[in-house]
């Protein structure tokens, strides 16, 4: 009876939990200020970048469906904030000259250290995975990614 009781007590806290909803509505979009409108990246780059790393460092988040189970989505909607926090690919364009090369430098050590993307998000989203050909173009371009020319 003690192990039912508390069977029937966890599954209510588990259907209680889901009345606490993540939002899931993405900031604004001002085109002229994302990365990919001002360092006009090959297309391939353009998609590594938006498959691999806009989820979590942009306000083009894509939800996916376990983003509407807690406590799932409690975790994963403050890896997206924590990730806009770090780098915000949607507000490039506000960053001074001193803050995107710091940024670009950051990039390439986290992918060169496979640091990013992050396992976790691999974990569930193999598409955003990066090849090793992948990899090396991605650090390739953002090493020779010139941000001074931008404005």
């Amino acid at each position: 009876m003690t192990k039912r009781r508390i069977f029937i007590g966890i599954l209510i806290i588990i259907v209680l939990i889901q009345l606490i909803k993540v939002d899931k509505s993405n900031p604004p979009i001002v085109l002229q200020k994302d990365f990919v409108t001002m360092t006009h990246p090959p297309k391939d780059i353009a998609h590594i970048l938006k498959n691999s790393c806009y989820d979590c460092h942009s306000s083009e988040t894509r939800y996916p469906w376990y983003f509407s189970v807690a406590p799932v989505s409690w975790w994963a909607k403050d890896h997206v904030n924590d990730g806009r926090k770090h780098l915000d690919f949607s507000n490039w364009g506000d960053y001074s000259l001193e803050k995107k090369l710091h940024k670009l430098d950051e990039c390439y050590s986290e992918i060169a250290e496979d640091e990013m993307p992050l396992n976790s998000y691999t974990a569930v989203h193999s598409s955003a995975a990066l090849s090793p050909e992948q990899k090396t173009a991605l650090m390739d371009w953002i090493k020779n990614l010139d941000v001074k020319g931008e404005e």
